[in-house]
């Protein structure tokens, strides 16, 4: 297995969140499957997919300022009415080549992640009537790409949502538009300060909300867009992605609910605090209570949030635990230090994601979130004011 280094740091640069130079890994000592492959979803329906290249022309690039538009590429995932003759692609193979050179990652093909098989197919028609489809949006990591939560919109999607995928341009490895163009990730080495990644949270809520206007205003930019119940949003987020949910749910009434998987949150709740429901997802290393900055950031958040709300730790994951990564860099034959495989870290991820959505958006009981199940023993229910998770 190809070892990777510990120096973790949550919004960390790189498929595998590690401070890695490339070349610094060596080929697995096993061979490894070259054709990864996603979970099947467990819902009932067939799961389509497209993509959507949006251009916000009220605003500038944050990140380049000579470009006077913000550009997103967003991916949708929904219910289909059947399953396609495509299957989609997981991501180019210059987008595979880029994020596995970024994490200094070598002895797997560079194409090796573009070759990831899917359960989504590439413009399947839409199945739902008219306002019937909750919507949820999904944030990446800092220099992840759209697709490292793949495997959780499909499941999402097979069981009756709309999700969109946001690619948050120059702060992602590799970008791919509808012309061809490459974008990578202009700001990734910048120095990073406290100002500097309220600015990025507060841009990707700008991203969300943009999005959220393109997709259930007036003149919608997906033809299935009728199906959304503007209604009924709610948003997950991994790392920065994760801390951004907070961000935008604050400046976006629109969001009812939201997630947050292992991102330090910067930007403290004002006073009037915040009384939508939410969970943090996080793994304890980082994020057991009392225990560093890091679990700080979510104590003080967790006391200004007066509504429903839940902090739960997955024991024995890393960083890129809570996307597709880990299973995937498992059947490259990657080691990630994860002590929980990335198929089951994978699952847990869905089941209390989907329970939360379900629970929230869609008012169905979820007795998966009350209490540590035995079928799940890996999440501890913490209680920040006692300091205890068990």
């Amino acid at each position: 297995m190809i070892a990777l280094s510990k120096a973790i740091r949550p919004f960390a640069v790189g498929l595998l969140a590690v401070t890695a130079t490339a070349g610094l890994f060596s080929a697995p000592a096993a061979a490894a499957s070259t054709t990864p492959s996603l979970p099947r979803p467990t819902g009932t329906h067939p799961v389509g997919t497209t993509s959507l290249h949006l251009t916000d022309t009220s605003r500038p690039d944050p990140w380049v300022p000579t470009a006077e538009a913000r550009e997103l590429m967003v991916s949708l995932w929904y219910p289909a009415k059947a399953p396609g003759r495509e299957r989609a692609p997981y991501m180019t193979a210059k987008e595979s080549e880029l994020l596995l050179e970024d994490s200094g990652i070598t002895g797997v093909p560079a194409d090796a992640l573009s070759k990831t098989r899917t359960n989504a197919f590439t413009d399947a028609k839409p199945a739902g009537r008219r306002h019937g489809l909750p919507l949820v949006v999904l944030s990446p990591g800092f220099g992840k790409p759209r697709s490292e939560l793949t495997g959780l919109a499909e499941e999402l999607a097979s069981r009756g949502y709309v999700v969109a995928g946001i690619e948050h341009t120059y702060e992602s490895v590799a970008t791919t538009f509808p012309d061809g163009r490459v974008t990578t990730c202009v700001v990734c080495e910048i120095d990073k300060t406290p100002t500097w990644w309220e600015k990025l949270e507060k841009g990707r809520a700008a991203d969300v909300s943009f999005v959220l206007d393109e997709l259930t205003g007036s003149h919608p930019k997906w033809k299935g867009a009728r199906l959304i119940d503007p209604s009924r949003i709610a948003m997950a987020g991994q790392s920065v992605g994760g801390a951004s949910t907070i961000t935008t749910m604050l400046a976006d009434s629109r969001v009812r609910a939201g997630i947050d998987m292992d991102g330090t949150t910067d930007i403290p709740i004002p006073a009037g605090g915040l009384s939508r429901p939410f969970m943090f997802l996080g793994k304890p290393s980082t994020y057991t209570p009392g225990t560093g900055k890091e679990a700080a950031s979510w104590e003080r958040d967790w006391k200004s949030m007066t509504g429903w709300k839940r902090w739960l730790l997955m024991t024995g994951a890393v960083h890129v635990s809570f996307t597709d990564y880990g299973l995937l860099t498992d059947q490259l034959g990657v080691d990630d230090g994860a002590g929980l495989p990335g198929a089951r870290s994978l699952e847990i991820t869905r089941q209390y994601v989907r329970a939360f959505f379900d629970l929230h958006v869609r008012k169905q009981a979820q007795p998966l979130l009350d209490k540590p199940s035995a079928r799940y023993p890996e999440i501890k229910f913490c209680a920040p004011e006692k300091r205890t998770c068990a």
